[in-house]
């Protein structure tokens, strides 16, 4: 996603699994303690799932796009 000075910033789309108790700010943290600072998310969406081609990858393009992130 875009950032004013940086240019861009890390946004995490996570997929929870059924049932469990997930937060925004357990998961940065969770990520701060074991990732380079430059690679841990600033900010976390949860979805029911992501996009995907028809051979099953994750098409990171429009997860770009829809963060407003896209060159």
């Amino acid at each position: 996603m875009p950032h004013a000075t940086h240019g861009e910033d890390v946004k995490a789309f996570v997929v929870p699994v059924p049932g469990t108790d997930l937060r925004e700010d357990e998961l940065i943290a969770w990520c701060r303690e074991r990732v380079a600072a430059y690679k841990y998310p600033r900010s976390v969406e949860f979805r029911d799932s992501l996009p995907l081609t028809s051979t099953g990858k994750i098409l990171k393009r429009e997860l770009a796009a829809e963060a407003g992130g896209l060159r």
